[in-house]
């Protein structure tokens, strides 16, 4: 950023100026303009370039400083953080649902899908008889352009045949309720931390003996039925759940 850039001025915007600039420092570092771990403009470069006034710039840092989009460094500024996922385990929502009310980019690739034998942990949790089916979807999840999770879920065939042939880039939850009309619920969760396996390490660019923190989760519908099990497994250095617990 310099001097020459468009400066932002009252009336450009009913938002106040530091929520514009905010935006404006935020999708730069969305976008890769502003790569992790660069140095962001000093405070007075920021002040010339938008031409606002001290208090403005740091209000707006302030606000990134929170979205963990940027930390800073005693006497040497703020700079860009690597992406983290940071999702409230109080509500029950799918990743890129989290990921977007906070500003992020949040998209999967799906690696596979296909109807298989389940594991022993997903026909427990089904209540499988021998014999039965799941599908297994397998994808990896990107924040913001970059691999955080490996996600494998299992779902009933009667649910997971009908996601053959559906966009599986965004969250399946939404799906699950607006075409399937299926209510969801709630949802069992573990968090352990574990040693990525290979298939892990290749598609979220780990090295070998590196962890991961997997959450393993069971959904239910309104009804009760449990309808999707997961293995999340996410780099260590890009996600953090949160949520609050109270004494009573």
């Amino acid at each position: 950023m310099n001097t020459s850039e468009t400066k932002l001025y009252p009336g450009d915007s009913p938002e106040p100026l530091y929520v514009q600039i905010r935006s404006t420092l935020r999708q730069r570092i969305l976008e890769g303009t502003y790569v992790p771990h660069q140095r962001l403009p000093s405070e007075s470069e920021l002040m010339a370039a938008f031409g606002v006034s001290r208090i403005t710039i740091r209000q707006a840092l302030r606000d990134l400083h929170n979205e963990g989009l940027i930390f800073s460094a005693q006497g040497k500024g703020s700079f860009v953080s690597k992406p983290k996922a940071v999702q409230n385990v109080q509500r029950l929502e799918g990743f890129g649902e989290a990921m977007a009310a906070q500003g992020h980019e949040a998209v999967a690739r799906l690696l596979s899908i296909q109807e298989r034998k389940p594991p022993k942990a997903a026909a427990a949790a089904f209540e499988l008889q021998s014999g039965d089916s799941v599908v297994e979807v397998k994808r990896v999840r990107y924040l913001n352009r970059n691999p955080v999770s490996l996600d494998i879920s299992y779902f009933p065939t009667d649910i997971g045949r009908r996601l053959f042939g559906c966009d599986l880039s965004g969250d399946i939850f939404p799906m699950l309720e607006n075409l399937f009309a299926i209510s969801l619920g709630a949802a069992d969760i573990g968090i352990e931390s574990t040693l990525a396996d290979d298939e892990t390490q290749h598609h979220l660019n780990l090295k070998a003996g590196e962890a991961v923190l997997r959450v393993e989760r069971l959904t239910y519908s309104r009804a009760g039925r449990p309808i999707d099990f997961e293995y999340l497994s996410f780099r260590g250095d890009s996600f953090k759940y949160q949520f609050r617990v109270e004494r009573k």
